[in-house]
């Protein structure tokens, strides 16, 4: 699989974006700065960057813009940041960053984003497609860019309709060993939860009282199909 440096002055998404590419097969080093981001680029020559905008000492526009004016910028970064604007969006992606990222950022677009980003060469500045998003309409003068544009590298999310989802009161087989019998319920469980807080993984942690690791772990290890129910879901 790839190498991912993540970038963040904030120990919990760090963390978290650790356990979660780490647990797509990925190896993941981690800088809290630029300067031990700088260090790292040219240490391990990742093949992914995910890169705060909002960090204390050199803000990741700046540390984007370094590295494309002194030809370092030889693989695809991802903006990160909780405060995202569409000027933002714009002006990462125009410095060279292949897709721009919202926080909370969606397990969903997390993992495509990243997915995308590993299939390209590298991060050179390219124009974002025109994407028709019936959320994200709001256009930049004349080049049609939209905000789902701009934070996913040019592709937006298929308009697709939503399945109704688990419904409150199910029958259970419970004529079967207690382990099968309580994974059947977990899962039915969280998959509902999924459902009605339309893939939210902090809001299905919330209700249910798990620390978000340790959902995202618990679902995996039940099985549940994260791909249906995280469309909207944030980490």
């Amino acid at each position: 699989m790839a190498i991912i440096l993540v970038v963040d002055d904030e120990l919990g998404i760090r963390a978290l974006l650790s356990e979660i590419l780490t647990d797509e097969g990925h190896t993941v080093e981690m800088a809290e700065n630029a300067a031990e981001a700088r260090a790292v680029r040219e240490r391990l020559r990742p093949d992914l960057v995910l890169l705060d905008i909002w960090m204390p000492d050199v803000d990741g526009i700046t540390l984007l813009k370094e590295w494309g004016a002194t030809g370092l910028l030889t693989m695809p970064v991802i903006m990160m940041s909780g405060h995202g604007t569409i000027d933002t969006a714009v002006e990462a992606t125009k410095f060279g960053a292949m897709a721009f990222l919202e926080k909370p950022v969606t397990l969903q677009k997390l993992l495509r984003a990243v997915e995308q980003g590993l299939a390209k060469p590298s991060a050179a500045a390219r124009p974002a497609t025109p994407v028709n998003h019936p959320h994200h309409n709001h256009h930049i003068g004349d080049s049609s860019l939209t905000v789902e544009a701009a934070m996913t590298g040019g592709q937006g999310l298929p308009n697709t309709p939503l399945l109704l989802g688990p419904q409150a009161e199910q029958s259970f087989d419970l004529d079967r060993p207690l382990r099968e019998a309580r994974d059947a319920f977990e899962k039915s469980y969280f998959e509902f939860h999924l459902a009605q807080e339309n893939g939210s993984m902090t809001r299905v942690a919330e209700k249910t009282g798990l620390e978000r690791t340790h959902l995202y772990r618990k679902l995996k290890q039940l099985g549940v199909d994260l791909s249906r129910n995280k469309r909207g879901g944030a980490l």
